[in-house]
């Protein structure tokens, strides 16, 4: 009788496709086909590199089994095999003791990385996912490009406008696309695709007329960004996804929502402030944002965000780059504005975001930590229940 094992595998449902942790494992344990991204239980090593690299969680997944589950199966996948599932590779026969004791050792290894696995909201939609793959995407059509940040800022973030005809396309807030840059990498291979937001509700940009936003910002060395900048009205882009199946909004109008972002990562809470203003209009629950960015010409979006009455969005605009005045990130504001956040952390109402830059993170955290705990709250406590009930999300990169 084969001793149990651990298996380390990855959600296909919340994997965004972003590759990530494929390029960071050091022993090439984590490859993909057109459909999925998987981990070759022969090479995995257990070393944890990948999990704090993934912004979604998916990667820190795990199963007790008797013979590992093979590439091929894994390839198939559409969800991930509850643990004690029946076939071939499940964890069966063995004793009771055996695969408690390693699912225990399994557990304690496997959660000190991204800091456990997010879930949805309890009310959110139902998402789409994984219904354009690599093998066969979606053609979409670029209805508009715009700029957003002046020239001067040094900054070109764009809002990217596509259509997709007759092809369905159904996008939640919250989720993302793969854009498929054309062309050869170094070793002759196709581009991966790149991982985008999508900033319009799920009826799109323009409401039923099967189209979404993009918020894309232009890295000078960035292949993709670079080439979705420069599209021209009628350009078709190949399209893979919609992927993301937790960084969603709840449907429950009374929640109210604390949104922490910098730079494109306001992409999402866009998408989340129009789905408000459309379909939850004079709803009892409230939104709060604080947006950071180097200057109000290099925040997208500055203006219509301003439009946005406060009733819906109360928003903290914090600079770090004015000339003459003292540099502000978007945890000083939350340190300045602690009562607020210390009456959202206390509501069980309460949905926290954080998107944009990974750097971010820590002094974000930090300030939760403080606020939290001047009102008598243990912050990993909370943030842990909080995710546990679908109601703390983070997505950095």
């Amino acid at each position: 009788m084969n001793k149990p094992l651990k298996q380390h595998l990855i959600d296909p449902e919340i994997c965004i496709r972003c590759y990530t942790c494929e390029m960071t494992c050091p022993v090439e344990a984590i490859t993909h086909d057109d459909n999925n991204v998987v981990v070759d239980a022969e090479k995995c090593d257990f070393c944890m590199d990948c999990i704090p690299v993934c912004p979604t969680g998916s990667i820190d997944e795990w199963r007790v089994v008797n013979t590992p589950y093979s590439l091929e199966e894994q390839f198939s996948w559409e969800d991930l095999p509850a643990q004690g599932d029946v076939g071939t590779s499940a964890a069966q026969g063995g004793s009771v003791e055996a695969l408690d004791d390693a699912m225990e050792a399994l557990l304690a290894e496997a959660h000190k990385g991204a800091g456990g696995k997010s879930k949805a909201p309890a009310s959110a939609a139902k998402p789409t996912v994984n219904m354009y793959n690599l093998g066969k995407p979606a053609i979409a059509k670029v209805q508009g490009n715009y700029r957003l940040t002046s020239t001067e800022s040094g900054s070109d973030v764009r809002h990217l406008i596509l259509e997709f005809g007759g092809q369905p396309f159904p996008v939640l807030e919250g989720q993302s696309i793969g854009i498929i840059p054309p062309g050869l990498d170094a070793n002759g291979k196709p581009h991966l695709p790149r991982l985008y937001s999508v900033s319009s509700p799920r009826d799109g940009e323009r409401p039923n007329f099967n189209n979404l936003s993009l918020t894309v910002k232009r890295e000078e060395q960035g292949l993709c960004s670079n080439y979705v900048c420069d599209l021209k009205i009628g350009d078709e882009v190949r399209v893979t996804g919609p992927f993301g199946a937790t960084f969603l909004m709840p449907e429950d109008p009374a929640a109210r929502l604390l949104m922490v972002c910098t730079g494109t990562g306001a992409a999402p809470f866009r998408g989340f402030t129009m789905r408000r203003q459309r379909a939850a209009a004079g709803a009892s629950g409230d939104m709060v944002m604080f947006f950071g960015a180097r200057a109000p010409d290099s925040l997208p979006y500055f203006g219509p965000l301003n439009k946005v009455p406060d009733r819906l969005l109360k928003k903290h605009l914090v600079f770090s780059r004015i000339p003459g005045v003292e540099k502000e990130y978007v945890q000083d504001r939350m340190m300045v504005e602690q009562e607020v956040v210390a009456n959202l952390l206390a509501d069980p109402k309460t949905h926290i975001y954080i998107c944009g830059l990974r750097g971010m993170e820590q002094g974000v955290e930090l300030a939760f930590k403080n606020i939290a705990e001047s009102t008598g709250l243990g912050w990993e406590a909370t943030r842990d229940a909080m995710r546990d009930e679908g109601r703390y999300h983070v997505e950095t990169y």
